[in-house]
């Protein structure tokens, strides 16, 4: 079995992209392969076919593998709710949640339950293609580091470091992140990467000699900078505040703003613009306005309702298209209790009360994949009796600690027919009566065709636009999979990454 390590100069850097990069070229090259990052931190999760819970960066490596994701491959996951404190995800459960210190004086109890899952690994794939997490020079977590260096000396990985040129300084953080290693963690490296350049790379040449004289380690390449509509890597997210297509989608940016992924479906299509808000000034009048979930919801609304955005929202959905997904559903309704302290010290307040629902924070998360369908059947114009009637198949995931009971006023969206393969028969979600407002537990929604073509449809109509098909987004998926392998094999000494990792090709 072999296994390389993409390590970074700091986050941000491009490793996520790296090793899903690498994990669709070994696919390729008749490899059986797995993606692995023992510590992930992210507000953007998912949720397995078994129902563990586990990093959406593993998940798209999972796919470029040939994979279904699984916890194993991202076995914990670090939620952040504030900024001294986190929920703990381990293989796939919620473990607890602690302080930074808390946390970081109970990470070697992880080191053999990391080992175990690298070893059965081990047993399963041809390569595995490790990525480490944020710097591994940080010489103050050095002593209990579990992901970057800690984790490639514990099963022994050769490493690869990353740096990303379009920040500035690339050379200097390279020679600084050597500098700071020790002279073992300094022979485990076999070779640098620089990421996302932009120019002529002739121009660049001079200094990758003299960085490769400094500190003495190959250089395996320069990856282009580019733009692929795949989901962006943790924490690098490029938030679009700009009007770019003719359908404008206004998606208010949470404080805890997390499964922002739940967007990248409609970021795909051609005609469709993205963008985030965070004031009323930014607002406008947009065709849809969405708000996504979150990891504290209640401290959430109470931004949005400090700062006049409950308010412009609440005005907005009088007569524009608004949708709410977890916990934007939440804030929707009328009220919200966290009589247990689950997200916060508040224990009540009002939500917008622009659908008539009730949340109730319990102590135990919900994490389930889900297929549902619509309850009632929708067409994009307004005649009822068209013969475009037809219920909405939709899928996805939940996770959330919230339920919610519906007043007399609301009326579900979805039935959901499936929960983790079981049958069952369960509620989903609201809509008021004028069908302009909606909300659901369900991410994911716009992955599927149906949901997302009829939202962008009843646009178009309400527009004067020519109606259009969606494209499934799994296809898209596949085929920009494969030009991000055609650049990055491109770009780097593959061969020379196979012999690092003793493969002879």
């Amino acid at each position: 079995m072999a296994k390389i390590m993409i390590q970074g100069t700091g986050s941000s850097v491009g490793k996520s992209i790296l090793v899903t990069a690498l994990c669709r070229i070994f696919k390729q090259d008749g490899y059986s392969v797995c993606p692995f990052k023992a510590q992930n931190m992210s507000l953007n999760s998912y949720i397995t076919l078994d129902g563990k819970e586990m990093g959406r960066a593993q998940v798209l490596q999972a796919y470029a593998a040939g994979l279904q994701p699984e916890a194993y491959m991202n076995p914990i996951l670090l939620k952040p709710t504030s900024d001294k404190k986190c929920q703990i995800i381990v293989n796939g459960k919620v473990y607890g949640n602690s302080t930074a210190m808390e946390y970081h004086n109970m990470k070697l109890e992880f080191r053999d339950m990391l080992k175990d899952h690298f070893e059965s690994m081990e047993q399963k794939f041809d390569i595995i293609v490790m990525e480490g997490a944020g710097s591994p020079a940080e010489i103050n977590l050095r002593d209990r580091d579990i992901v970057n260096m800690g984790m490639a000396e514990l099963v022994d990985a050769p490493v690869i470091i990353a740096g990303d040129i379009d920040k500035g300084g690339v050379f200097a953080s390279l020679a600084g992140t050597m500098l700071l290693f020790t002279e073992e963690e300094r022979a485990r490296v076999k070779g640098t990467i620089i990421n996302k350049f932009r120019g002529d790379v002739e121009i660049l040449k001079p200094g990758l000699t003299m960085l490769e004289d400094i500190i003495k380690v190959t250089c395996m390449g320069v990856v282009p900078h580019f733009n692929l509509a795949l989901e962006d890597e943790d924490g690098a997210v490029e938030f679009n505040t700009k009007i770019t297509g003719n359908i404008d989608i206004a998606v208010i940016k949470l404080p805890h703003i997390s499964n922002f992924t739940d967007l990248d479906a409609l970021k795909s299509e051609e005609d469709v613009s993205v963008r985030f808000v965070t004031s009323v000034e930014e607002l406008g009048h947009p065709d849809l306005v969405i708000i996504p979930g979150s990891k504290n919801t209640i401290e959430d609304l109470l931004k949005l309702r400090a700062c006049g955005l409950e308010k412009a929202i609440k005005d907005y959905s009088k007569t524009g298209l608004l949708i709410g997904i977890c916990g934007g559903y939440q804030i929707l309704g009328k009220v919200l209790k966290d009589p247990y302290g689950v997200e916060t010290d508040v224990k009540e307040t009002e939500g917008m009360g622009v659908l008539d629902v009730e949340t109730v924070f319990e102590e135990e998360k919900v994490t389930t994949r889900v297929n549902a369908e619509s309850i009632e059947k929708f067409n994009v114009y307004k005649n009822e009796e068209s013969k475009e009637n037809r219920k909405l198949n939709i899928y996805g995931y939940e996770i959330h600690m919230g339920i919610c009971n519906y007043g007399k006023n609301a009326k579900p969206l979805f039935k959901i027919m499936d929960k983790n393969g079981e049958k069952v028969e369960l509620n989903d979600g609201a809509i008021n009566e004028e069908g302009n407002i909606m909300g659901t537990y369900i991410h994911g929604i716009f992955d599927g065709v149906d949901f997302r073509e009829y939202i962008l449809n009843k646009i178009r109509v309400s527009k004067e636009l020519e109606v259009k098909k969606s494209s499934t987004y799994e296809s898209l998926r596949e085929k920009e999979l494969d030009k991000l392998a055609d650049i990055v094999r491109e770009s780097l000494d593959i061969n020379k990454i196979y012999e690092v990792m003793g493969i002879n090709k």
